[in-house]
């Protein structure tokens, strides 16, 4: 089944199937859901907001934000936030979006409150129900009349349900409209990559205020009918609990949280053993084959590695569950159709290395407010994504890095995860992330961040003759870094861009 609005989405599974749970908490049934979102809808139309405002969110990781986000997207414009913002951040995020209305846990401490009432902004609390995991009801924090929406009733597939923003990393960030149609048509792509059905449970340890979470960890699995045990966020000492608890069939990570899984998964043999999951998602940045391995031979279960980004509402390729599954690559187009671009707007055969390009349903129509963006990401209805790849004859789709990570040693460019996958072989290395640093003759000069696996040691020169009997010398990092951990982003991503400076090489 096709969708193209939440509330389609939504409607399709029986009444009394469980839609969300969480830990200790009774499961909330679709049917108990679709009335928390009738509620809600109801709420916030006679708050004078409707489709297409935007309703900024701060909430905790949880069933409540799960369903809140279902909710909110339903009837108007979904904006959530990073609960750990500070005040300046949030003051940005809320102007950027033009928020009509911030909403937070009742008795939130959070500085967005103090932030939202500073720009006038209406500031709506939730408070939990008794119904079951998820279930809330919505009041506003201060009293006083507002004027009918403008636009009422259940969001229609081209109204926006969801505006995120790009990492801006190394600019300022971009804002991504996501329409009805967009993230329906994603939550079915990852629907039927996984072939996920009703009888699926999954396990979500992804943060809600990111789009690998709300498609992949929440919309994809409810589109099937599907169960999403909601957990407060990832914790890797908590997670085996989780799965004895949930009994899931499958759980999606970023690639820092699967290392951290399998470094326990020797000591909860048992509970792996006792809940069998039938696969195991990896997205959001390349897992090395080795971790591959370690999770395959740990769960007896296949790891699927998929490609996605916030512009495409997440899924743009994956490996297929039933298939060839190439260690290395992100698998086949699974959504939207997939390309490899030159430089000038020309597309490429296979085996040939340039931009991936892709277009698609899932994909958004353009950056909000941003002619200059828009006209550099998009190319004869083709959306650049930032990533240098290559395309087999199968159609598999290798990654060789974003455009923006690739070290340019005075002419001599080189592929950081090449760098990555060659050091993660070294027996004593758990992690690694391979960056460029500022070289005053070369340009760049390559440098590498490792952490080392617990109880293992070895020194920077050990790791450089490692790597410089596989690679080619000007792809030798010239500074390794050892560190006991590697400064993340907010979703528990390693990031490439601005390392150095992270690490006082800049």
């Amino acid at each position: 089944m096709r969708f193209t609005c939440l509330t389609e989405l939504l409607a399709a599974a029986p009444k009394s199937a469980p839609a969300l749970r969480a830990p200790e908490r009774p499961p909330l049934s679709f049917g108990d859901l679709r009335a928390v979102i009738e509620q809600t809808l109801a709420a916030l139309n006679g708050w004078g907001i409707g489709r297409g405002e935007r309703v900024a969110m701060v909430l905790p990781n949880g069933p409540e934000m799960a369903a809140a986000f279902l909710a909110v997207a339903s009837a108007a414009t979904a904006a959530p936030l990073n609960p750990a913002y500070r005040s300046e951040e949030f003051e940005f995020y809320m102007t950027d979006l033009r928020a009509r209305a911030l909403l937070v846990e009742q008795g939130s401490s959070s500085p967005a409150v103090a932030v939202a009432e500073r720009l006038g902004l209406a500031v709506l609390e939730l408070s939990r129900a008794e119904l079951g995991a998820g279930a809330f009801t919505i009041s506003r924090r201060t009293a006083g009349t507002a004027a009918a929406a403008a636009s009422p009733g259940a969001a229609g597939p081209d109204d926006i349900a969801l505006i995120l923003h790009t990492s801006g990393t190394t600019s300022r960030p971009k804002i991504v409209p996501l329409s009805q149609r967009n993230v329906c048509a994603s939550a079915g792509n990852v629907q039927r990559t996984l072939a996920l059905g009703e009888q699926d449970v999954g396990l979500n340890i992804m943060p809600l205020f990111h789009i690998h979470g709300l498609i992949a960890g929440l919309l994809a699995p409810l589109s099937a009918g599907g169960c999403v045990f909601c957990t407060p966020g990832f914790n890797a000492l908590k997670f085996f609990a989780w799965m004895r608890e949930a009994r899931p069939t499958w759980y999606t990570a970023v690639p820092t949280m699967h290392q951290a899984i399998v470094a326990r998964a020797a000591g909860n043999r048992a509970v792996i053993a006792e809940n069998p999951l039938r696969f195991i998602r990896s997205s959001s940045s390349s897992l090395p084959p080795q971790v591959i391995r370690e999770l395959e031979a740990a769960f007896g279960a296949p790891v699927v590695e998929a490609y996605g980004m916030t512009e495409a509402a997440h899924q743009m390729a994956s490996n297929p569950l039933a298939g060839k599954r190439v260690p290395g690559s992100v698998g086949v187009a699974a959504g939207p159709e997939v390309a490899i671009m030159d430089a000038a707007g020309n597309l490429l055969p296979p085996g040939a290395t340039g931009e991936v390009v892709i277009r698609g349903v899932n994909v958004t129509l353009g950056y909000e407010n941003n002619p200059k963006a828009n006209a550099e990401s998009f190319s004869d209805g083709w959306f650049r994504t930032g990533d240098q790849g290559v395309l087999d004859l199968e159609g598999y789709l290798t990654l060789t890095g974003r455009l923006k990570e690739i070290i340019n040693r005075g002419g001599e460019k080189i592929s950081p995860r090449e760098v990555d996958e060659v050091l993660m072989d070294h027996p004593a290395v758990a992690q690694v992330v391979t960056f460029a640093f500022p070289h005053d003759k070369l340009g760049e000069e390559v440098g590498a961040a490792v952490v080392l696996r617990e109880g293992q040691a070895a020194e920077a020169k050990e790791l450089q003759k490692f790597a410089a009997s596989r690679l080619a010398d000007f792809k030798v990092p010239k500074k390794i870094l050892l560190l006991e951990e590697i400064p993340k982003g907010p979703t528990g991503k390693l990031q490439r861009i601005g390392l150095a400076q992270k690490l006082g090489l800049g």
